[in-house]
């Protein structure tokens, strides 16, 4: 096999104060191991290496999970749908219209005559 094609690998040296530095920057409170890990440009996974490492042997103080408190609320009701339409008052304020297409239009003494026009043009062009 030709040795020329092997390439050696190389692993970056971190110095000791930055691993340091960035294992205290990990154990400030809301701090997030992976964040800190693409800030330094760093594998998260060598992160945690370092944080077992230095948390025997430093002041740099690890905090382990904890369990909080949860309290569980209901969702405050969803607002109810607006009342439906009163009926008409009578069937006498009420007209039928038949149009020669054979649709049956019965409308209320509440509606607007545009509004009527506008549903009668409709069904004329059906």
């Amino acid at each position: 096999m030709d040795t020329s094609l092997r390439v050696k690998r190389r692993h970056k040296v971190w110095p000791e104060a930055l691993k340091r530095e960035i294992v205290a920057a990990c154990a400030v409170p809301g701090a997030s191991v992976s964040m800190v890990a693409r800030q330094y440009d760093v594998n998260t996974n060598q992160v945690f290496t370092w944080r077992k490492r230095y948390a025997e042997v430093s002041d740099v103080k690890v905090s382990q999970p904890q369990l909080l408190p949860v309290v569980v609320t209901p969702e405050p009701p969803a607002a109810l749908p607006p009342p439906p339409a009163p009926p008409p008052a009578s069937t006498a304020d009420a007209i039928e219209i038949e149009l020669p297409s054979g649709y049956r239009v019965r409308v209320g003494g509440n509606i607007k005559s545009a509004a009527l026009r506008a549903v009668l043009d409709a069904l004329e062009r059906r």
